[in-house]
């Protein structure tokens, strides 16, 4: 059987680096700590630790046993709030991963029915790469992750995409940089500052094939990973910059930029990644369902 307190002693001494400040920590004698550490390793048969200069560094297997660790003090320190009745109803947590890709105002419209369910739950979202993500979806730490991408079939893990929805794109820029280019979409975005996203979006390569096609060639002025921070820019009158259709009223409004034109060539996809090969968790499902009446239903 595990023992707790030994794997109590492996994460401080993980998340502090060095067995002196751990023992500090613990109020224990650095020797005894050491030891302690040593009798834990032995008992799991691998090493969790090697040393790097001063400091201990966690292996492969240490940082696997450290997710498992603060998943399982986490739901210890649930437990005991649950017992001394410090809540009035269960609170159920939703861990749900967004890759970087995924737009902000996206993430909010699919994420808000879970908010809307009956069952109380506590929403935790965890901004990441798609790889990154997916690996702590695999060990149960997140319960779904929002993508704009299948999961690669490249990838060691175990998991299910299923599609939400998808839509076309429009093309969007503050009112001076519109007024400077003039009408004629697309033929106004030849030689126009264009702000793309980052390389690891989905939709980067279909929008520069776009644009290849139809022979125009924009000034790329900026690369984003992240959408509001292209937004943003956009908003600055750094260039023009593509949203997916069912966000255009919001960000038009929240960022007070005026649409060049729109096209439906330009396909943006998005999945909610689970392992379950049908969903079943609550949550997950009320995403599901009111992403494929929200992109049926919009108006593109």
């Amino acid at each position: 059987m595990l023992n707790y307190r030994h794997l109590h002693y492996f994460r401080t001494v993980a998340k502090t680096g060095a067995i002196n400040r751990a023992a500090e920590k613990l109020h224990l004698a650095p020797q005894t700590l050491s030891g302690q550490i040593s009798a834990f390793e032995e008992r799991l048969g691998v090493a969790l630790f090697r040393r790097s200069g001063r400091r201990l560094e966690l292996t492969d297997a240490g940082r696997t046993a450290l997710a498992y660790a603060d998943e399982i003090f986490h739901v210890g320190a649930e437990l005991e709030e649950a017992l001394q009745n410090r809540l009035t109803a269960r609170v159920h947590p939703f861990r749900v991963g967004i890759a970087d890709a995924v737009p902000k105002v996206i993430a909010y419209q699919l994420l808000a029915p879970a908010l809307a369910l009956a069952e109380p739950l506590r929403l935790a979202c965890k901004e990441g790469r798609l790889e990154q993500l997916a690996a702590e979806l695999s060990i149960h730490r997140l319960d779904m992750v929002l993508a704009d991408r299948p999961l690669p079939s490249n990838m060691d893990i175990k998991g299910y995409s299923h599609p939400l929805g998808e839509c076309g794109i429009a093309f969007l820029a503050a009112r001076p940089v519109a007024d400077v280019l003039g009408a004629g979409f697309p033929d106004c975005l030849h030689a126009a500052p264009l702000l793309i996203p980052g390389e690891d979006s989905a939709l980067r390569a279909p929008l520069l094939r776009w644009l290849e096609r139809r022979s125009i060639q924009p000034a790329i002025v900026g690369e984003f990973d992240d959408s509001a921070l292209m937004s943003a820019f956009g908003q600055a009158g750094a260039g023009v910059f593509p949203v997916p259709l069912t966000t255009v009223q919001e960000v038009m409004r929240q960022y007070q930029v005026t649409e060049l034109g729109r096209t439906q060539e330009i396909r943006e996809r998005f999945f909610a990644i689970s392992v379950e090969r049908r969903l079943s968790h609550p949550a997950v499902l009320a995403v599901s369902e009111a992403a494929q009446r929200r992109f049926q239903d919009a108006v593109l």
